[in-house]
């Protein structure tokens, strides 16, 4: 295998998928807090006496538990992305260390 080429095909891995991985993490975001406005919306809907009965009600509620899904969605995608990422970054970081290594052999064998 060419190194010099998987070092490319890194780099260019990287760029090509940085916004990506950038609006995945900002949609990641935007979905926890949003959890956190649905679950007070229906607290506020919900007819139980006490917080805690509210707070119940909230969760079991198939709005809530539907956002939990997409939630779930969102963060898989992410996280397949960021390892992706960091995968592509560890390869370019073992390149450099390959090649740093060759060149020591190199000035060794003079």
């Amino acid at each position: 295998m060419d190194n010099k080429i998987s070092l490319f095909e890194s780099l260019n891995y990287i760029q090509d998928n940085a916004e990506k991985y950038a609006k995945l993490k900002a949609h990641v975001t935007y979905m926890t807090e949003k959890r956190k406005s649905i679950k007070a919306a229906l607290m506020r809907k919900s007819l139980a006496k006490t917080e805690s009965a509210k707070e119940s009600d909230a969760y079991a509620h198939p709005e809530y538990l539907h956002h939990l899904e997409e939630m779930a969605d969102a963060i898989a995608e992410y996280e397949t992305v960021k390892t992706l990422m960091m995968l592509h970054e560890l390869k370019a970081e073992s390149w450099r260390s390959i090649e740093a290594s060759n060149r020591a052999l190199d000035r060794a064998a003079r």
